[in-house]
Formats: structure tokens, C-alpha cells, sequence
């Protein structure tokens, strides 16, 4: 079996060889592009958006409650107070 600390050191030592090559480069390169990128477009990160989302939820709930108590309030005042014929 392969000693879970030697494959972390292989692992760190061929990510410093690439990092001095051409390719240590194209990826900074690659990394500081895509950054602009993401900076220049309007995004949010998965924390904020279930952030919103649960926001979004309650007021939903709240709505629909609301909307409930207006149907209610409508129909105990409709009982209260019948139609006045208009002329």
C-alpha cells in the first residue's frame, strides 16, 4: 500500500516542477484571465445565493399566509355588510 504522506509530498513536488515550467505560467496566466472575467460578470457565490434563496422562501410563505387572511378578512366583511343595490 502507498503511505498517504509520500503520494501528498509527490504530489506537492510535481506541483512545484510545473510551476517553474512554461505551464506554471499558462496557468497563472489562465487563473488571473478567468478571474477578470468572473469580475467583470454579475455572479454570486454559492453562499449568497442560498442565502436569497431562503429569503426568497419565507417571503413566499408570508405572502401566501397574507394573501389567505385578505380572502378571509374579504369574506367575514362581505358577511358583515351584504351588497348595497346601486342605483
Amino acid at each position: 500500500m502507498l503511505n498517504p504522506k509520500l503520494l501528498d509530498e509527490m504530489s506537492a513536488r510535481v506541483s512545484s516542477l510545473l510551476a517553474a515550467t512554461p505551464a506554471g505560467d499558462v496557468e497563472k496566466n489562465m487563473r488571473a484571465a478567468l478571474a477578470g472575467l468572473f469580475a467583470k460578470l454579475d455572479l454570486v457565490t454559492r453562499e449568497e445565493f442560498d442565502v436569497q434563496r431562503e429569503v426568497l422562501t419565507r417571503t413566499r410563505e408570508k405572502l401566501v399566509a397574507l394573501e389567505a387572511r385578505v380572502v378571509e378578512l374579504e369574506a367575514r366583511n362581505q358577511a358583515i355588510q351584504p351588497d348595497v343595490a346601486r342605483p
